[in-house]
């Protein structure tokens, strides 16, 4: 039996949105912002809060990343993290930071809250989830490795998380 591959135009996946937000806690590297986009879009995420003064959010240089998904998922940009924290807590999110800390558990060990909006948090390519927003967190969680090295990129640990919040939702 011969295998085709499909094309785009052939491939009708059911369109859904979650209850999700991806808040990214000052990522300024513009392939990973556009990457962030792409998964974002492919899993359904409502919205992606941008934590940061001079968020790189020009399309042209996010483009080729996102693949055109910027113009799909709506996105916001608030400068001081304070104001970030004052929306999610207002809103009465699950706060779910994505960080190795001394507290954080597992991905699998992960409570996915039945009736409650979920607002998953990643950091910084270089300094991670700040302190600030590790304190309000509800939950915190990291992704086993089994190698040396204990960090991954910001875009390969979001799609790991993501995928395993919407498949056990």
């Amino acid at each position: 039996m011969k295998t085709i591959q499909l094309q785009h135009e052939d491939i009708e996946f059911e369109q859904k949105s979650f209850p999700v937000i991806l808040v990214c806690d000052h990522i300024y590297f513009q392939q990973n912002i556009g990457s962030l986009f792409r998964i974002s879009e492919a899993f359904g995420v409502e919205k992606i809060i941008f934590i940061g003064a001079d968020i790189p959010l020009n399309p042209r240089k996010i483009n080729k990343t996102s693949r055109s998904t910027h113009l799909h998922v709506p996105h916001i940009a608030i400068e001081e993290t304070n104001a970030c924290i004052e929306y999610l807590v207002s809103n009465n999110y699950e706060i779910i930071s994505l960080e190795i800390t001394d507290t954080s558990k597992p991905m699998k060990e992960l409570k996915i809250p039945i009736s409650k909006k979920m607002a998953l948090v990643v950091g910084s390519e270089i300094n991670g989830v700040s302190d600030e927003i590790l304190n309000i967190s509800n939950q915190i969680v990291h992704i086993n490795m089994y190698g040396k090295n204990s960090s991954m990129n910001v875009v390969q640990a979001t799609s790991i998380a993501l995928y395993e919040i919407i498949n056990n939702k």
